[in-house]
């Protein structure tokens, strides 16, 4: 792609705002394609990443937890089988390939995914810069037509580009009036903030999901003196549906059909698969807390204690530990439970893409219920004109895309995806004599798109 400067600041074809599994595909994608072409051709790219090294919720890195995802969803197997980023490449240059073989599964460690996804990230180094907050975005209209994007960084350099690509992960979410304090934590932050706990009698987990049931089970294994309550609404933790059939949702020709159908529908989707993602635990965990709770009534000594069919109305820090008080559903009893620590293992929510662009918001389409209109291509539709985008990667496009935008299922493949509507939509600009580009570049930029890009809307 050609090269443009703006005095003395390049105008890059793509920039990425966070650097995690989402970004990372698409930089290893952006990487493999550099490696194919001319120097004319080459995507100019960048990443920035807020924290100093590269991390994927390292706070739930528990030494047992599975991943939840077949390895061959990595970084790059289902866009390019025979690509030197895979999980197996990984795995074959630590020296364990044979090992991982022998195992028979294909579920790795969490702790091991995390390493592979460090793996990665340190061969596209020099593309991602860390440590780098940014602060604020501001679209540049030239002539009527929106041609750039300016990034602002919280030391005061700016960043241009034409493409952004925002992958700024979830926040974690607390129950309402809930805040977080030294003893009461979102679960995000349990392996950041257990070492500091000493002879604790009692910790309260609330919840009903895997990050709940894993962190019940790490709390009873690694405090074997102390009681830990789980709260719940349910009867008892519900399996997640990782059928054959149930995990075509996570399908990229699923993508295609969610986006295509009418919101009603898709929210009837989303409503019909929850039970594939959302407050769901592995049924291997819920045998294994059942033994545990089992074993525990027999012997005479409860220390893994279930509140089902109940509700948390209250949280208060109480200086040196957390008052928690629990409501049966089907009773109304109340219990108040006194712990060392209560962990809020009660998900995550999208982070608002847009509130970056401050003012410039009100730039981008948005449906009835205020969410961001999003094509197929990933591109938020907005109401100007131009050749600058905004792509979005991660939850803010789950009832645009799916149950499988905040997943790492189809990272591989909506990374080509997104790299195809860059490279097409420069070929068309082209075409249209917006940039200025030899043929050569343009037949170029029309072969690498290709004929089965993604269709946009």
């Amino acid at each position: 792609m050609s090269e443009v400067l703006r005095g003395e600041r390049e105008v890059l074809d793509l920039l990425g705002i966070g650097f995690g599994p989402a970004n990372l595909a698409l930089a290893i994608a952006v990487s493999e394609h550099n490696d194919t072409v001319g120097e004319s051709e080459r995507v100019r790219a960048s990443f920035l990443e807020r924290q100093e090294t590269f991390g994927w919720h390292r706070g739930m890195l528990i030494d047992d937890a599975t991943m939840q995802v077949s390895f061959l969803k990595d970084l790059v197997t289902l866009r390019n089988p025979t690509s030197s980023f895979s999980f197996l490449s990984y795995l074959h240059e630590q020296g364990r390939l044979v090992d991982f073989v022998n195992h028979k599964t294909l579920f790795p460690l969490r702790v091991e995914f995390h390493d592979y996804f460090r793996w990665a990230a340190d061969r596209v180094a020099d593309l991602v810069s860390y440590g780098v907050e940014v602060v604020s975005v501001r679209p540049v209209v030239e002539g009527g037509e929106l041609v750039r994007f300016d990034v602002s960084t919280r030391d005061g350099t700016v960043h241009s580009a034409r493409n952004l690509v925002v992958a700024t992960g979830l926040t974690p979410s607390l129950p309402s009036g809930v805040g977080a304090s030294e003893h009461v934590w979102h679960s995000s932050d349990l392996l950041h903030n257990v070492d500091g706990v000493e002879n604790p009698s009692r910790f309260v987990v609330i919840g009903a999901g895997q990050s709940a049931a894993e962190t019940a089970a790490m709390l009873h294994d690694r405090f074997a003196e102390a009681e830990v309550c789980a709260v719940f609404s349910r009867y008892g933790y519900s399996p997640s549906d990782d059928s054959p059939f149930a995990n075509r949702v996570f399908d990229p020709a699923a993508v295609d059909e969610f986006h295509g159908a009418t919101q009603a529908v898709r929210d009837q989707l989303l409503a019909y698969h929850a039970n594939t993602n959302y407050s769901v635990v592995d049924l291997d965990l819920i045998e294994d807390l059942y033994r545990r709770h089992y074993r525990e009534t027999v012997l005479g000594r409860q220390r893994l204690r279930l509140f089902n069919t109940s509700r948390v109305v209250e949280v208060v820090e109480t200086g040196d530990g957390a008052r928690v008080t629990v409501e049966s559903l089907t009773t109304g009893q109340r219990t108040v439970l006194d712990a060392d620590v209560a962990v809020c293992a009660t998900g995550y929510r999208p982070s608002d893409v847009t509130a970056l662009f401050g003012e410039d918001a009100t730039m981008f389409r948005r449906d009835e219920a205020g969410r961001p209109l999003v094509a197929r291509d990933y591109r938020m539709l907005t109401d100007s004109g131009g050749a600058a985008a905004v792509y979005v990667q991660g939850g803010a496009t789950e009832h645009s895309h799916g149950i499988t935008s905040s997943l790492l299922s189809n990272n591989a493949i909506r990374s080509q995806e997104i790299l195809d509507s860059v490279l097409r939509r420069a070929a068309d600009r082209a075409t249209d004599g917006d940039e200025v580009l030899g043929v050569g570049d343009v037949v170029a930029l029309e072969t690498a798109v290709g004929a089965g890009s993604a269709a946009t809307a």
